[in-house]
C-alpha cells in the first residue's frame, strides 16, 4: 500500500528509486529538496516491500485556469528490478483515488519522448496524449569533477 513519506528517513530511503528516474539528483542535498519543494505543495508517497522502497511517486495538486484543479505526478518510478510487478499500477490507482478524493478535474502527468516503455504502461492506465509540453532551459550546466550539477 503507498504511503506518503513524512518523516527524513522515509525521504532518505525513497533516494535510491527516485535517482533511477532522476540520476542527476544528489544524496547529501535530497532531503532539503523534498522538504522545500513540500512548501510549494509537493507530496513523496512511496510503496515498501518487506524493508525495501520499490516505488516512488510525487506529485502536487494545484490548479490553473486551462484545466482546473489537477493532480499532477512529478515524478514516478519503480526500482527497476521491481518493475512489471504492479507497483506502478498501485501508485497510479493510489494517486487517482487522491485525485477523485479532492475534486479534481484532471490526473495528468509528463513522460519524456525516450520513454517508449513508461508511455506503454501510460496507455495501459488509460491515460491519453492530450498535449505537447515545451520547455526551454533557463540556466547552465556546469561541470564539477565527473558531475554535472544543474
Amino acid at each position: 500500500m503507498p504511503q506518503h513519506a513524512t518523516t527524513d528517513t522515509d525521504i532518505k530511503n525513497c533516494f535510491a528509486v527516485m535517482s533511477e528516474l532522476r540520476p542527476h539528483l544528489m544524496q547529501d542535498n535530497f532531503i532539503t529538496m523534498v522538504r522545500h519543494m513540500e512548501q510549494e505543495g509537493y507530496k513523496l508517497a512511496f510503496i515498501k516491500k518487506e524493508s525495501e522502497v520499490v516505488a516512488v511517486a510525487g506529485y502536487r495538486i494545484s490548479s490553473n485556469l486551462f484545466i482546473g484543479k489537477s493532480l499532477y505526478v512529478n515524478d514516478l518510478v519503480t526500482a527497476n528490478r521491481h518493475r512489471s510487478k504492479g507497483y506502478g499500477e498501485q501508485l497510479i490507482g493510489w494517486l487517482r483515488s487522491i485525485a477523485i478524493e479532492q475534486k479534481c478535474q484532471a490526473f495528468h502527468l509528463d513522460s519524456g519522448t525516450h520513454r517508449g516503455q513508461a508511455h506503454k504502461f501510460y496507455f495501459k492506465q488509460e491515460f491519453i496524449i492530450a498535449s505537447y509540453h515545451f520547455s526551454q532551459s533557463l540556466v547552465t550546466n556546469v561541470v564539477v569533477g565527473n558531475t554535472i550539477r544543474i
